[in-house]
């Protein structure tokens, strides 16, 4: 068996709280071992407020499961950092610091190096790790070369993670482009991300599927897979595979990473649009070695 863990990262779209609440409960049941928790991506989405995120943070830590708080990307305001303060001192579960705010109030404590920190040589990784980071995960436009490079020269006791299937966070951006397609304003834009549960897909001129709009973030259209390339995951250093969850099957791909690790047959459900390795391999990230 390997020793390496899987982790499910935070829900990035905006689920009701009934869903929410619903998919956790089926993620219990799973084989992963690391729950990413909470909201990345905008602020106005409140289907659990922060009491809340962290009730259900300690139900699933109780349940087995290591949890991680993940803060958002992009902080645009002081009620963004009320709330991120509130995050950081939570007392008993580790951070997920996707901005720099969040490293700066967790310096000192152990907490996690998300992947929209942008860390791209041993110089951030050790100085972070000064900071009390643990584990980092690789930026998304990497690949296999960078992260077999930062791995072997990665501070001792830092672990570090590969997203290694789901939709690719790829920009942030202060407009909402969910608000502007139905031509609202951001701040009226009446919660239309509530109608796509895996986001609004956006088309070329030619009708191929390309990005997914999701509020103030840019998602690949493609769904990123290394499943087929685990054992170069592996080689290369990583310790965690995120998995990111989907509305559809989430528990399936779980299933078929946990088995792949075990080396046992292991079968993927169909992605709706298919998937992508581009970036790992060093190519355009859109493109798949298996197409």
């Amino acid at each position: 068996m390997s020793s390496a863990q899987l982790a499910l990262g935070p829900v990035l779209y905006y689920w009701p709280q009934q869903t929410l609440l619903d998919f956790y409960e089926q993620i219990i049941t799973t084989p992963v071992d690391i729950i990413y928790l909470g909201e990345t991506v905008c602020s106005k989405r409140k289907a659990l407020r922060t009491g809340e995120w962290l009730e259900l943070a300690r139900h699933l830590k109780a349940s087995g499961k290591e949890v991680v708080l993940s803060t958002l990307a992009l902080m645009e305001a002081e009620s963004e950092l009320k709330t991120l303060r509130r995050l950081c001192d939570n007392g008993d579960l580790t951070v997920e610091a996707n901005d720099m705010a969040a490293v700066q109030l967790l310096a000192g404590r152990p907490f996690v190096a998300g992947a929209s920190l942008n860390i791209y040589n041993p110089h951030s990784l050790r100085k972070l790790a000064d900071l009390g980071m643990q584990r980092w995960v690789l930026p998304l436009e990497l690949g296999r070369e960078t992260f077999t490079a930062l791995c072997a020269d990665a501070p001792a006791g830092v672990s570090s993670e590969v997203f290694a299937y789901g939709r690719l966070p790829l920009a942030y951006a202060a407009r909402c482009f969910t608000a502007r397609a139905h031509n609202l304003p951001k701040d009226d834009c009446q919660f239309r991300c509530l109608d796509d549960p895996d986001g609004l897909l956006l088309k070329t001129q030619e009708a191929s599927p390309f990005l997914v709009l999701n509020g103030i973030q840019t998602q690949s259209a493609q769904s990123v897979n290394l499943l087929p390339m685990l054992d170069e995951c592996l080689q290369a250093g990583a310790d965690v595979l995120r998995i990111s969850p989907q509305s559809q099957h989430t528990s399936a791909i779980i299933n078929a990473f946990h088995a792949a690790l075990n080396q046992q047959p292991a079968k993927l459900p169909n992605a709706p649009l298919g998937t992508c390795d581009g970036y790992w391999r060093g190519e355009a990230g859109l493109d798949s070695a298996s197409a």
